[in-house]
């Protein structure tokens, strides 16, 4: 532990020093009984200073936790001799909070006896958050000298997304070949009904629609749409993050982008991630419980780089986008490289969907004439790249941060049934 004076040493040694100079240039011996004291203090301080021998271990109930939820962390303090005021303190990142309490502890720890110093943080922010250096000070008994130390507690924790339950979602355009719970346009094995046809040799007989034969006079069968999964591509902007405080675009993305993955993976689809910015990111389409875990690990290490280097979708590897999958993009569209990378996609045959997470809440213009200007052509060169997806048949469809992602998916649905219709 570093050792430093206080300013209550440094006063005393300066009165002391003052009223010996006093007393000896001018001759007033009170002046030294005045100063006997302080310098009396000053080296007893000095006799008395002794280097605490203090130890320190940090301790976690979990390092794996959801956005809002809380974490008790314990400090288990031992020193070799009595600490008359010690003080902790912890500077905590954006992403934790103290809850109930202030960042700083101040107690006596009294000699060779274990001490145990408990806490409540609460998450605010998804991310990998370093668990932070705990700052010690200890005071010498006459409080003229302190002692100043950090205990890093070499502990990482890995703070979720709290995703959104939904209880639909777009579908893909088309199925794979796996069992899932979407429908199959295609007639097959399955429960749900999709037509009947005259019955053929070969045809199981629990597959007969006994009531239409009795009325035609002839075998007829009923045909059932079979279950299949989809593949679903999750896009993520890593090119731009508009920010407004603790809070921002990249943010609310994430925690979408979370939501997402949990109800298409509960529907047996595979899902995979893309996150594309300056340093490219992805994971492949799989399905499962595990998979859960990967995207969200992924997820919470995702963060913007800023690079000016143009980027086009050669760049993501091929077995990162199946054929037939459906992907769903989440984006502030203010990047071109992004805009034009989605719709590259679409020129492939890529079943997308484009999620704007507006970024109007995060703007805040100026109170200036050329302010205002500037936002109003910002909007309309928004609208006509909206109109652009829209054009080539792409659902795009707004998200504001703190609603629910429901509408928009109902939305980015209707779109995609109305799109149908007028193809037919």
């Amino acid at each position: 532990m570093n050792l430093t004076a206080s300013p209550k040493l440094a006063a005393y040694a300066a009165l002391g020093s003052a009223g010996i100079l006093v007393a000896l240039v001018w001759g007033y011996p009170e002046a030294a009984a005045f100063a006997l004291p302080f310098i009396v203090a000053v080296l007893a301080a000095l006799a008395l200073a002794e280097r605490p021998r203090l130890t320190a271990a940090v301790h976690v109930d979990r390092d794996r936790l959801l956005e809002g939820e809380e974490i008790n962390v314990s400090v288990e303090l031992r020193s070799d001799s009595a600490i008359p005021w010690l003080q902790l303190a912890w500077p905590l990142p954006s992403a934790i909070t103290v809850a109930g309490g202030g960042d700083v502890v101040g107690l006596s720890l009294p000699a060779r006896s274990p001490t145990l110093v408990e806490s409540t943080m609460k998450t605010v922010r998804w991310g990998v958050v370093p668990l932070p250096r705990l700052l010690v000070r200890a005071h010498d008994e006459l409080g003229c000298f302190r002692f100043e130390g950090a205990v890093d507690p070499d502990r990482v924790l890995r703070i979720y997304p709290r995703p959104e339950t939904l209880q639909r979602a777009a579908s893909a355009a088309e199925t794979q070949m796996f069992g899932g719970n979407e429908l199959s346009r295609g007639a097959g094995d399955g429960t749900e009904f999709a037509d009947t046809r005259p019955y053929v040799p070969g045809d199981r007989p629990r597959r007969i629609n006994w009531r239409l034969s009795t009325r035609t006079g002839s075998l007829h069968i009923n045909e059932m749409h079979p279950e299949r999964n989809t593949d679903v591509v999750i896009f993520l902007d890593l090119f731009t993050d508009i920010r407004n405080g603790d809070e921002g675009t990249l943010d609310y993305a994430v925690r979408a982008a979370s939501s997402l993955a949990e109800y298409y993976l509960n529907r047996r689809d595979r899902v995979g991630v893309i996150g594309f910015g300056g340093i490219l990111r992805w994971l492949l389409p799989a399905m499962g419980t595990r998979q859960v875990y990967r995207i969200v690990d992924s997820l919470i290490d995702s963060e913007v780089i800023v690079s000016h280097v143009w980027r086009g979708i050669d760049v993501i590897p091929p077995r990162t986008l199946p054929p037939k999958s459906l992907v769903v993009a989440l984006t502030p569209l203010i990047d071109p490289r992004v805009v034009d990378s989605l719709i590259d996609l679409r020129a492939r045959g890529f079943d997308l969907i484009v999620v704007e997470v507006t970024a109007e809440p995060f703007v805040v213009p100026g109170g200036h004439e050329a302010a205002q200007l500037a936002k109003r052509l910002w909007q309309l060169d928004r609208n006509a790249t909206r109109l652009r997806y829209r054009s080539l048949g792409v659902p795009i469809v707004e998200w504001r941060p703190g609603e629910s992602l429901a509408g928009p998916m109902a939305e980015a649905r209707a779109f995609g049934r109305r799109d149908q219709w007028l193809r037919a």
